[in-house]
């Protein structure tokens, strides 16, 4: 996969495809958008999912109250904590087979992404990126979230990048939600386009 962080809002039509093979259906994607906390994946999810014209899940409505009460504590879940979080995800999405839908889930490495993979193979995963200190600030003036700022490094840590086989792309938070979301329209327009040969985008983006 050859990554490419878009840093604006227009994306020229012979610009290099960010992402690796997807579907060559021409059907709604279902698309889950990926990151450390803070990048905004509920907001931009959002946006995208309205752009689409599908359904968006917010990931956090997963997580059985275990594991909310333990990321409030400050304790970083491990992996049997994600196990039945990403297999609910992952069900939610095989259900949007041939519909489409947007989900957002942390992501963070390529065994969660494989076991979201189990149930639908063809999962598009919008990573959202951005520098650590732009994220931080984010993250302090947020107050609805569970997620202490102090577990930031612990995300960055564990963080695995979108291998070449994997269908997605990368796209910088740096620029407001509607801007990150017409990156995002633009990735999945490239990656049709470039698999399918399609004339016709994924997605239009919103007047």
């Amino acid at each position: 996969m050859n990554e490419v962080e878009y840093d604006s809002t227009e994306v020229d039509d012979d610009s290099e495809v960010p992402m690796s093979a997807v579907s060559t259906t021409h059907t709604a994607p279902v698309v889950v958008v990926m990151g450390v906390a803070g990048t905004g994946k509920t907001t931009v999810g959002e946006l995208l999912a309205g752009r689409l014209g599908v359904p968006y899940a917010e990931a956090d409505a997963f997580h059985p109250p275990a594991n909310i009460a333990k990321m409030s504590s400050g304790t970083p879940l491990d992996d049997a904590d994600r196990a039945p979080w990403l297999d609910a995800i992952g069900a939610w999405a095989a259900g949007r087979l041939g519909h489409g839908g947007v989900v957002s889930c942390s992501a963070l490495k390529r065994g969660y992404r494989d076991r979201l993979r189990a149930g639908y193979p063809e999962l598009f995963f919008l990573h959202l990126t951005g520098e650590r200190a732009l994220i931080s600030r984010r993250m302090e003036q947020r107050r609805d979230h569970f997620m202490p700022t102090a577990l930031l490094d612990s995300q960055f840590a564990t963080l695995e990048p979108l291998q070449p086989d994997e269908c997605g792309a990368v796209v910088r938070v740096d620029a407001g939600p509607e801007a990150v979301a017409s990156r995002a329209v633009d990735a999945l327009r490239s990656a049709t386009a470039a698999r399918a040969g399609c004339a016709e985008p994924l997605a239009h983006p919103a007047p």
